[in-house]
């Protein structure tokens, strides 16, 4: 589904001591949306809500759209919003999993938006209830991944014989290694290079760690 391709308000959206779960900075197709809600009748809503629903699904909503347009008395404009707004508030809910994001802070976050309440009971139902799992495993579906590695495997050699002097009697780290799809890679490390890449490696799993440990990075209930 197209997205309208403009920035994020310009100010930070924040509730007491704590942010909106849509970010510091409210996407402006969400704010869009939740004007273009006002006088929406539920029934279209709910209309629209499923059509959104069934895309993330991974589902052809084209058709649905469509009648849509055609059927209830709502401009293109508004509908797209509507879509691109719900689009962005969903995918963002779904990142966040149901131990951090709780119902409470997410109906008041979308209260903070002047959001209908019957409005926000369907979207409550569709973050909380049985249909995550569905939504969530139809994200993982259509990712994009890199292959894994399965297998690796290495030994030290020596160059014995060799054009070029300076390698002579060098030894070197060869590795193979065997991905998910199927190929398999072979490629030459020099020892220095590997000492580098073991201690860049080392420096940062520490610098991770360092960052884990600061509270502002802690996930409070």
């Amino acid at each position: 589904m197209a997205v309208p391709g403009k920035q994020s308000s310009t100010a930070p959206h924040l509730l007491g001591d704590r942010s909106s779960f849509l970010g510091a900075r409210i996407p402006h197709e969400v704010e869009a949306m939740a004007r273009s809600l006002r006088d929406l009748h539920h029934d279209t809503f709910r209309k629209i809500l499923k059509a959104v629903v069934g895309a993330l699904e991974g589902k052809d909503s084209k058709e649905s759209v469509k009648n849509i347009s055609e059927n209830e008395t709502l401009s293109e404009e508004q509908l797209s919003f509507i879509i691109a707004g719900l689009y962005t508030l969903i995918k963002k809910a779904l990142r966040l999993p149901m131990s951090t994001l709780k119902q409470d802070v997410f109906k008041e976050d979308l209260k903070e938006l002047r959001i209908p309440e019957e409005f926000i009971a369907d979207l409550t139902s569709i973050i909380f209830g049985n249909r995550r799992q569905v939504l969530e495993d139809a994200a993982l579906n259509q990712e994009t991944r890199l292959p894994s590695i399965e297998d690796l495997r290495w030994r030290v050699d020596v160059a014995i014989s060799t054009s070029s002097l300076a390698r002579a009697l060098q030894p070197s780290i060869l590795m193979q290694l065997k991905l998910s799809n199927g190929t398999a890679h072979r490629f030459e490390v020099p020892v220095t290079k590997f000492q580098e890449l073991r201690y860049n490696v080392a420096l940062l799993l520490k610098e991770m760690n360092d960052l884990e440990k600061r509270s502002i990075l802690k996930i409070k209930d």
